[in-house]
């Protein structure tokens, strides 16, 4: 196994060229300090450690490999091949990389054979590391804990169903139907009419199965397309902003018959920095009208979770059929609604959920996998999530939390400081005019901490 841990420096005994003269960047450098801080490197490499033979080859070493996923989320690059490709291309890529002379970066098919040498729990085990490493900024304070889900467009086409029972697939299908109406040899024009004039057509995940993703679901995306997919659902924190667990479930699951399962993870992730919920000192769970249920909230009630559920408006009376248990937790949610609190904690839910699904899916280019299976399609949200959860780490302690944040903001205070000079000599205005924004000291030294190095 390849390691990074026993280099000296950020960038080992590297070439002239690529370390000497590189342009450095300063948010890459910034991220390699936390990492190093948290012993990032040595902690991988003792995780991925029984995945690796003694002998043969050294491998790719896993704190890069993890580092280039890493990017996929800081540059919003969907593919492996689009990760090799910009690594390849920046010199200051190959400093966050840490490749010393002689190597270079490591093609996408390697990635593909890492992350399926390193299985499912050791990728979560790496984002409880990045989990920890917020915790450390007081960045997880877990007491209140948003939940909500999305859609994500799988690698696999409707064209390609067949049916469970016998195998047929769609285009079979069609001549069957259309040589029973009378077509006894039907064009593929012909086809394309018939198909569009049919009536009632539907397609069943209980009756059809995907040949190249068997675990690709038909479900409806939020524009109203339908397409296979599969259903990321996020654990946020809504004081912080921070992720704390994600699951990918089936798209054809309903929000009521995944969230315990998130549920579930969200303590296992918080258990790692020591602040799992307990029914002793809950945590509060906010979510929409599709978490409501009288079966999930019967399980939550008097747990570790004190559940903010919002609640459809009902029509008439509810009937309980003596489920006294299941009233109990029903009345006592629609009590906690009420409040203001409640009306808070569901506008922050409406900010921070929301827009962690705009970050990591839409930012971070995963609004389509590129990859097949629920386990691969995992690995890699996981450790994007894990980016997510590391650029909240800079935006606290530097002030930047992407690459492009860090850049703009850069550009930002220097325009404000040349302004400034020039409106204070008075180098082409007029007597008496002023500048109306004054950059004070915490701009200077942000400007410091962004671009020392460059």
């Amino acid at each position: 196994m390849g390691r990074l841990s026993n280099r000296t420096g950020p960038g080992g005994r590297s070439s002239l060229l690529a370390v000497e003269l590189a342009p450095r960047h300063a948010f890459y450098d910034r991220c390699n300090e936390i990492l190093a801080e948290a012993a990032f490197d040595e902690t991988v490499e003792m995780l991925c450690r029984p995945c690796y033979e003694d002998d043969g080859r050294l491998s790719v070493p896993p704190g890069r490999y993890f580092r280039m996923l890493f990017v996929g989320q800081f540059e919003g690059l969907d593919s492996e091949r689009e990760i090799e490709w910009r690594c390849a291309d920046s010199l200051s890529l190959h400093r966050f990389l840490r490749l010393v002379e002689g190597e270079r970066v490591p093609d996408h098919s390697t990635l593909s054979v890492t992350r399926s040498r390193l299985p499912l729990e050791v990728h979560h085990a790496v984002f409880g590391l990045i989990l920890e490493i917020a915790d450390k900024h007081d960045l997880v304070p877990a007491r209140r804990i948003g939940v909500d889900a999305s859609t994500q467009e799988a690698h696999a086409s409707l064209r390609r169903l067949v049916r469970r029972d016998s195998g047929e697939d769609y285009q079979e299908m069609l001549r069957r139907l259309a040589r029973a109406s009378g077509i006894e040899t039907p064009s593929t024009a012909e086809l394309i009419r018939f198909d569009r004039a049919r009536k009632n057509k539907t397609l069943s995940n209980a009756d059809r199965v995907s040949q190249t993703d068997p675990a690709a679901r038909i479900a409806k995306r939020k524009d109203g397309r339908t397409h296979l997919g599969c259903k990321p659902e996020h654990a946020v924190d809504l004081d912080t902003e921070v992720i704390v667990a994600i699951k990918i479930h089936p798209a054809d699951q309903g929000d009521t018959q995944t969230l315990a399962g998130t549920l579930a993870h969200a303590e296992a992730m918080l258990d790692l920095v020591g602040a799992a919920p307990t029914p002793a000192a809950p945590a509060e769970l906010i979510a929409d009208t599709g978490c409501h249920s009288r079966a999930g909230l019967k399980a939550l009630e008097d747990g570790a979770w004190t559940t903010r559920i919002a609640e459809k408006q009902q029509k008439g009376f509810a009937r309980w059929h003596g489920d006294a248990a299941a009233r109990r937790a029903v009345y006592n949610n629609r009590a906690r609604l009420t409040s203001r609190v409640a009306r808070t904690a569901f506008k922050r839910r409406g900010e921070k959920v929301e827009r962690s699904f705009a970050h990591i899916l839409d930012v971070g280019a995963l609004r389509r996998t590129w990859l097949r299976g629920v386990a691969n399609v995992e690995k890699r949200y996981t450790i994007q999530v894990a980016a997510y959860d590391l650029g909240s780490v800079m935006r606290h302690r530097f002030g930047a939390g992407t690459p492009r944040q860090a850049a703009a903001t850069a550009y930002f205070i220097f325009f404000e400081y040349s302004l400034d000079a020039i409106t204070s000599s008075g180098f082409g205005l007029p007597s008496g005019a002023t500048h109306g924004t004054k950059a004070g000291g915490s701009s200077a030294v942000f400007i410091c901490l962004l671009v020392s190095a460059i």
